[in-house]
């Protein structure tokens, strides 16, 4: 899975897994900023977290284990992560509310879907973005360092550093500001 190769999920250890990321969401969605159980919660749901990461409850994730967080990144409220494969924010990148950054993905040939088999690919966000409400970034993205993606974006394809991307699917926008 991790891989990106085709899993089952329904593999009594990834069933398994997902129940623990569920207690620990559970736990973690039930608290509030300042509560002492916050940072332990999200060492134990995340494969890593930045201990001055902000992530606003509720946060949703498949497994939890593969997402990585760096220093200072800020989560808002009700975003979801499903992490089948990696899931790395890069140091000071703040993501708005309600952003789906998904790994998870499916066969396009209609046998193979059948089957039930699943697989996914990682994403990677890098240092210093901005992601704004309700962006979606599809399985196997990159967003290079101080990229900006629109609110309602759908990121289907890399985007390069420095660049500002919005709309369905996302495009970069030219500036017409000069450059200061």
């Amino acid at each position: 899975m991790i891989a990106g190769e085709l899993y089952l999920p329904g593999d009594s250890e990834l069933v398994a897994d997902r129940k623990r990321a569920q207690s620990l969401m559970r736990a973690y969605n039930d608290t509030i900023m300042g509560d002492a159980a916050r940072g332990d919660l999200l060492a134990a749901l995340f494969g890593s977290c930045a201990a001055d990461a902000a992530v606003r409850a509720p946060v949703y994730v498949d497994y939890g284990y593969n997402i990585h967080i760096e220093h200072g990144v800020f989560l808002n409220y009700g975003c979801v992560l499903l992490d089948v494969c990696a899931i790395r924010i890069g140091a000071g990148t703040q993501v708005g509310p309600a952003v789906q950054i998904l790994t998870a993905d499916h066969p396009r040939d209609p046998e193979t879907r059948a089957s039930g088999r699943e697989f996914g690919r990682a994403i990677s966000i890098g240092r210093n973005c901005w992601i704004g409400g309700a962006a979606i970034l599809l399985p196997g993205v990159t967003v290079g360092d101080d990229a900006v993606i629109g609110a309602g974006a759908v990121v289907t394809r890399d985007v390069a550093p420095g660049t500002t991307v919005a709309g369905n699917p996302a495009r970069p926008l030219v500036s017409s500001a000069p450059n200061a």
